[in-house]
């Protein structure tokens, strides 16, 4: 067996059950700090200079953060948002060279399209994100062999997301696919990430938990495991989820929670998932406009977790329709908010992805061990019958640490373990 290369990325699930590993020096209750007088300053202000990785730093994580806000926002990869950022360290195309797709992966020396800026911030024809959709876009094929995979003779090329399109939406042309799927926003598109680039902590090695749709990747970022499902089924609609929680361990180990609601009744709230939260906390669900006013106020609990709209033209995830930039005028108020108010010296926020929504990431994901032994089988678009065993992540996404002692301006490639506070291993 090949060394595993899960042990180089970073997951949700893996970076908050961190800190609730150590919960008690993390997420202890502490008197209030004095309110911050000065003026805010734009997205991207990091007062105190510390540098990645050293014990300062990892110190500051353990002692001084006692609150932690956290918001998955929706289907993004991290070079569909990033691609165009040219800042030292990003690994994306603007540094690197623009990546190419056939339009027919079973013609690898035939026509091809490229990455390319985007002319729209909406996307029409949503990616397909389903589990073979990503099997598709990866390998090339919807069911790839399991143990291939696994032993290291099939490995993901990374080369499928255009003919993808053309096969999800067979009327558009295969430039637009090209540009629906390969496209990248310019850093004009992008402001408000730009100073959050600029001004903090980006993750060059960020996947989701699961190379599948919604659900399955936000059940795994709050349980460490999907349970089982790979896709958007009912159980996540009728409180049908039986696994431990962040929240649940949360409230056992004594710390304050909030799921703020911003899903406007559309959907449930991700904590409703839980059978255990619709039983025991349906009070912690509260609206997202509590946020802006807990954290003004300085109420804020030790964990706030939020949930945006989704997934229409006028919902502020970045899903599409969405668009990109009502997701970032959220970043924006939640950073404002937090900046303003008593809690910012000692707030982590942590704004990610939930997946990567089916749109092109040169970066191969990496395997993973087995959260358990459950699988998940689908038939997928050309009637092929694949089962997965959750034994690799999903898509890159972008990911950033935003506190008063983040380093600035920083790209993070393996991550620090909050709990041994060093360099994960290679």
């Amino acid at each position: 067996m090949h060394p595993s290369p899960a042990m180089k990325a970073n997951t949700t699930a893996a970076f908050l059950g961190s800190l609730l590993a150590t919960a008690t020096s993390i997420l202890e209750n502490n008197p209030l700090v004095g309110r911050n007088t000065s003026t805010s300053p734009s997205v991207g202000s990091t007062p105190f200079g510390y540098k990645a990785g050293t014990p300062e730093s990892v110190s500051n994580l353990k002692d001084k953060i006692k609150h932690v806000v956290w918001i998955l926002l929706e289907n993004r990869s991290f070079d569909n948002i990033l691609g165009a950022v040219k800042r030292p360290g990003l690994d994306n195309p603007a540094n690197n060279g623009l990546v190419c797709n056939p339009v027919n992966i079973t013609d690898l020396h035939g026509a091809t399209l490229c990455d390319r800026l985007r002319d729209f911030d909406s996307v029409v024809n949503d990616p397909d994100h389903s589990i073979t959709g990503n099997n598709f876009e990866f390998y090339g094929q919807f069911a790839p062999d399991n143990e291939a995979i696994q032993n290291g003779t099939l490995t993901p090329t990374n080369l499928g997301f255009v003919n993808k399109q053309l096969i999800s939406y067979p009327a558009i042309t295969p430039d637009t696919a090209a540009a629906q799927v390969m496209g990248f926003y310019s850093e004009d598109e992008i402001p408000t990430l730009i100073d959050v680039v600029d001004g903090f902590t980006t993750f060059n090695r960020w996947f989701s938990c699961v190379p599948g749709p919604t659900d399955p990747n936000r059940l795994c970022a709050l349980a460490g495991t999907s349970a089982g499902h790979g896709s958007n089924d009912v159980s996540f609609n009728d409180f049908g989820i039986n696994v431990n929680s962040i929240f649940e361990t949360a409230s056992a180990n004594n710390i304050s929670w909030f799921n703020y609601d911003g899903t406007n009744g559309a959907f449930n709230p991700d904590s409703l998932f839980f059978s255990w939260t619709h039983t025991n906390a349906p009070k912690n669900i509260v609206p997202i406009e509590n946020f802006f006013q807990d954290a003004l106020l300085g109420t804020l609990p030790q964990l706030s977790y939020l949930n945006p709209s989704c997934c229409d033209l006028n919902t502020n995830s970045m899903h599409p329709s969405g668009n990109v930039s009502f997701g970032q005028v959220l970043v924006k108020q939640i950073y404002d908010a937090v900046r303003q108010g008593p809690h910012w010296s000692d707030t982590l926020l942590l704004f990610t992805y939930d997946e990567s929504g089916g749109f092109h990431d040169h970066v191969p994901s990496p395997l993973a061990v087995r959260p358990d032994n459950l699988t998940y089988t689908e038939k997928a678009h050309d009637g092929e019958s694949y089962t997965f065993e959750f034994d690799r992540l999903g898509g890159r996404m972008p990911t950033w640490l935003v506190s008063a002692y983040t380093p600035e301006g920083h790209v993070e490639n393996l991550g620090i373990n909050p709990v041994t506070g060093k360099e994960r291993g290679l």
